[in-house]
């Protein structure tokens, strides 16, 4: 479900089926023209796709996280939001990006979707089976 689709009436019955939390995250710096922003966003919502089809019961996508600040400030913001999502009770949060990002190895997200290469196409299988395996793990 997308967050919009969640209203206050019917949110104390669905949470409980509803524990995993997916964060787009576009990589936006400011420093693209409209049509490279607009690819950036759609190349993350094909790797968005498949877990929203997939696990339409089971997760609620927040809003697309669209500017990359980089560094500390943006690991420490992103860690913020991924707490303060526990706090209200997801169990997990999974981040989804559609470009090759290092360094996420700091984020308190319990997976991240994304590609290896910016040239690589989403895989619904393997990305299913990842979000799998994480249901499947006990938590820590």
């Amino acid at each position: 479900m997308k967050f919009s689709e969640i209203d206050p009436a019917s949110w104390p019955e669905l949470q409980p089926y509803l524990d995993t939390c997916l964060l787009p995250l576009s990589g936006l710096t400011g420093e693209e023209s409209p049509w490279e922003a607009t690819e950036s966003v759609a190349r993350t919502g094909e790797w968005l796709a498949p877990l929203e089809q997939s696990f339409r019961g089971r997760t609620v996508t927040m809003p697309a996280y669209h500017y990359d600040a980089g560094g500390e400030e943006q690991i420490d913001r992103l860690n913020r939001l991924i707490g303060s999502w526990r706090a209200i009770g997801f169990r997990y949060v999974i981040l989804i990006n559609g470009k090759a990002m290092p360094n996420f190895d700091m984020l308190h997200a319990d997976l991240i979707i994304q590609p290896k290469t910016d040239d690589e196409k989403p895989d619904s299988e393997r990305i299913g089976k990842s979000v799998a395996e994480l249901w499947r793990t006990p938590q820590r």
